[in-house]
């Protein structure tokens, strides 16, 4: 060994031992950052359930477990609303019940918007409506049904009436409870910018209670639909309800089944719509899914 070899050997013993040692963030790279919120949701996610419905349905019928008589195969009900559509009877019954909720669902929206703007912005309305309000929270909709026939009789006028309370209730308590829930924060700032009070209701109260109302809309929506339903079991001569009414004296258990399916998805596509109003009017407001 010469002289030049031994002195390289010599001065890599005395280099201290972390010489050779990689940085701790090179050698262990830390574990990924583990989230806690909810996965992103898929946008055809919720089709799974009634999917397997479905599929439940479809396997029960061929293997015999689900009696013909009692519900029909999917392929029967899909025959028969075909041919429901052939001679016009589906879709004109479906036009004037969908006339009825959209009738309701409007007087309902927009009584409830009413007064709750009046009760949540004023402690005058608030001591008038909302114990009204909540007096008729605790009465049952259907139960108001016999007192709503001796007001306005049997037809049309009932029916849309009985709908726009159904409607009133989820609309009223949310938006007014989005109200009174503005956080004093917001009243501050306000103040602190000189806001007049129209400026104030129009820029900061109104903005924050759009969650709650949307809220309610969306059970708002499904209540209509459910309160069509039992309308349409009252001496009605039109509608889904009076089909399947008429097909039940006549034991016709697959125009049931349509009938039946036929309110689903206008339940469904409902809600989806003020869903997808929902998320395009709050875009600035952070969910717990990541």
């Amino acid at each position: 060994m010469n002289a030049q070899s031994a002195a390289v050997l010599t001065a890599a013993v005395e280099l201290p031992r972390d010489a050779f040692e990689l940085p701790p963030a090179i050698a262990r790279p830390a574990p990924p950052r583990r989230r806690l919120g909810i996965a992103a949701p898929d946008p055809l996610g919720w089709l799974l359930g009634p999917a397997l419905l479905v599929l439940f349905w479809t396997v029960g019928s061929m293997s015999g477990l689900i009696d013909a008589r009692v519900l029909p195969a999917p392929w029967v009900t899909v025959a028969t609303a075909a041919d429901l559509l052939r001679r016009g009877r589906l879709q004109a019954n479906l036009l004037i019940s969908a006339w009825r909720a959209a009738q309701g669902l409007f007087f309902g929206v927009t009584a409830g918007v009413v007064v709750a703007l009046i009760a949540g912005l004023s402690l005058a309305g608030g001591y008038v409506f909302d114990g009204l309000v909540q007096v008729k929270r605790a009465i049952p909709t259907l139960a108001l049904i016999p007192l709503v026939i001796l007001w306005f009789g049997i037809g049309e006028t009932m029916k849309v009436t009985v709908i726009a309370i159904s409607v009133f209730i989820p609309i009223y308590l949310n938006t007014h409870t989005a109200l009174r829930g503005i956080e004093a924060r917001y009243v501050e700032l306000a103040e602190t910018l000189g806001l007049s009070r129209s400026a104030f209701i129009r820029q900061v109260v109104l903005p924050g209670a759009l969650p709650g109302f949307l809220l309610g809309l969306r059970f708002a929506v499904m209540s209509a639909w459910l309160a069509l339903v039992v309308v349409e079991q009252l001496n009605a001569t039109s509608g889904i309800g009076y089909m399947i009414n008429l097909a039940r004296t006549y034991a016709q258990s697959d125009v049931i089944v349509v009938g039946l399916v036929v309110y689903a998805l206008l339940g469904l596509t409902s809600d989806l719509a003020v869903r997808t109003l929902e998320a395009r009017t709050l875009t600035w407001r952070r969910t717990f899914a990541k």
